[in-house]
């Protein structure tokens, strides 16, 4: 299932008692704090695809306005606005610069939909202009940012939603209960795979001009100064080290999530040992790894990642899930059910299927929290930066061809070469957040 597709599942949205909401202070004087009864006014910071999506979701409440949309591509804002005025009969106002939109006092809330490397200076600023954020995952492409994320969202007091789903899903609360009961005995190994073949690309295209009506100094960013090759843009960027991490931070951060959740993971790994290269397409035009294997090592247990871009086979004939491994019997997941295979007779074959509202759950869960003060959200920055980290050091180690061990209170490896990668150098004027 494509996230695009798993975002058209119809059904009703989650209802959630909404409380007044607490005294929480904040270091903005200009902070918004919406109240029980309030609309809440949103802005969309990039609009294709996941950003689109998640405010549609955001749009089923009728308490919430769509006030303002943001994105590099003209028609593609003028687009998107017709379709906001086809379904609530208004027009937002639009902006090619992220900063204009937060600048307005009447938006509560913003949704980063952008880029992975656009993450942490646009989620930074907005919780510095008082305003909560519901932000894509990876949260950011670096570990650095990462770290100054979590910080913001502290010093600000700001509500902050992670969009790692699956934390609002039906089955995957009911894995966890299973895993928490015992049965499956000792788990010694938890294996994580995502085989698609978008994470291939196709072969290297020439460079050509820049699409008309779009800003791409503006989708550069901090980003180094490139010039414009369409397999660097929309849908591609996502396998180049500038922009994303490969399809272990664009899958591996929601595979991960539930593979450190279901074994109670709260820090880093012992050690990190990643081997990857660009095996299986070396002719085509990624720059990130078309074939990884990724081992995180603990005390008592191994956490295993591994992907082959551009096949759609895999374990247990899925090809995504996870499966962890234990003395009584194997449980098998991934978005589409849950199941459990036993040792012989240790345990009981059981399976469940999802209800299909992640997504939906997830974004009213925010809305509440937004209303309630409560910065516990299903999916916290906290937990999402985690995520984030996993899938950095997979790759740092793969890309220096180290075994890593990261000591999380100095914020460094036991490797210069990998020390180079934990935070990118920002392009002038941007600057790199200072908390």
């Amino acid at each position: 299932m494509t996230r695009r597709n798993f975002l058209r599942q119809s059904a009703s949205t989650m209802a959630m008692g909404l409380m007044m909401p607490s005294a929480l202070g904040s270091n903005n004087p200009s902070t918004n704090f919406v109240q029980a009864n309030d609309k809440i006014r949103v802005g969309l910071i990039g609009c294709r695809n996941m950003g689109w999506g998640n405010l549609k979701d955001f749009l089923l409440h009728s308490d919430v306005d769509c006030v303002a949309l943001c994105d590099i591509d003209r028609k593609l804002l003028e687009d998107k606005a017709g379709e906001i005025r086809q379904l609530r009969g208004k027009n937002p106002d639009l902006y090619g610069d992220y900063r204009k939109l937060l600048d307005r006092k009447d938006v509560d809330a913003v949704i980063v939909a952008t880029p992975d490397h656009w993450h942490c200076l646009q989620m930074v600023d907005a919780c510095a202009a008082g305003k909560d954020v519901y932000v894509e995952k990876p949260v950011a492409n670096s570990i650095a940012e990462c770290d100054v994320m979590v910080a913001a969202a502290k010093k600000y007091g700001r509500v902050v939603q992670v969009g790692q789903q699956q934390r609002s899903g039906n089955h995957w609360h009911e894995m966890k209960r299973y895993i928490d009961s015992g049965k499956l005995g000792k788990i010694v190994c938890v294996n994580v795979w995502a085989n698609f073949n978008y994470g291939a690309l196709s072969l290297p295209a020439p460079d050509s001009p820049v699409p008309e009506g779009v800003d791409f100094e503006m989708w550069l960013g901090p980003a180094p100064a490139r010039t414009f090759n369409k397999e660097r843009f929309h849908g591609s960027w996502r396998m180049f080290w500038d922009y994303g991490g490969g399809l272990l931070t664009d899958w591996g951060v929601h595979l991960l999530d539930m593979a450190l959740w279901g074994m109670d993971v709260k820090g880093m790994p012992e050690r990190v040992v990643g081997m990857g290269g660009k095996f299986a397409f070396p002719q085509n035009s990624p720059e990130t790894f078309d074939t990884l294997s990724v081992l995180y090592e603990y005390k008592d247990f191994l956490i295993q990642w591994s992907n082959v871009a551009g096949t759609e086979t895999g374990p247990y004939g899925r090809n995504y899930g996870l499966a962890f491994k234990g003395t009584n019997g194997t449980l098998v997941a991934n978005r589409e059910s849950w199941e459990v295979l036993p040792e012989k007779n240790k345990t009981e074959a059981v399976s469940s299927s999802p209800d299909f509202q992640d997504h939906k759950n997830h974004v009213s869960n925010f809305l509440a929290c937004m209303k309630n003060r409560d910065t516990n959200t299903a999916c916290t920055i906290d937990n999402g930066s985690l995520c984030a980290k996993y899938a950095h050091l997979g790759n740092i180690s793969a890309r220096v061809g180290a075994t890593l061990i990261y000591d999380e209170q100095k914020k460094a490896f036991n490797n210069e070469d990998a020390n180079k990668l934990l935070k990118p150098d920002y392009r002038s004027p941007w600057m790199f957040p200072k908390i």
